[in-house]
């Protein structure tokens, strides 16, 4: 079963965020919060929260019933977006204007889990959401 988090108009670039996290994609969730830890990339720090919101998630989607630590959850699918960019002039030589662009983007982290679950849960879950 899986969990989405999603983290909207991150205040840094796209390609920064790429770097952190190409080295957690595929990675066990275990794995990925120790890789993330240790990081010393600002990025990461976003990351691991994020990381940790979809682990709550995913528990949430069961009711609390289910601990995530036994069903193995690893990273699906990790990717950044592109939001929109703040822009502003910054003073240059002989009266002219420079344009600083400051980027932003979103984040999104699927998780899913190795170990099934008993198909009983997916039912009831199921039919919740089909009665709503």
């Amino acid at each position: 079963m899986e969990a989405i988090a999603k983290m909207k108009n991150i205040p840094l670039s796209a390609r920064k965020m790429r770097f952190v996290i190409d080295s957690v994609r595929g990675k066990s969730v275990d794995e990925a919060l120790a890789i993330l830890k240790f990081s010393k990339r600002e990025a990461s720090e976003m990351v691991e929260k994020l990381l940790l919101s979809a682990v709550a998630n995913w528990e949430n989607k069961l009711d609390m019933m289910y601990n995530a630590d036994e069903y193995e959850l690893y990273v699906k699918e990790i990717f950044s977006d592109e939001a929109g960019m703040l822009k502003r002039f910054r003073p240059a030589p002989h009266g002219r204007a420079h344009r600083i662009r400051k980027r932003m983007n979103h984040l999104t982290v699927v998780l899913d889990n190795k170990v099934e679950i008993e198909t009983e849960v997916e039912e009831v879950i199921d039919n919740e959401n089909i009665e709503e």
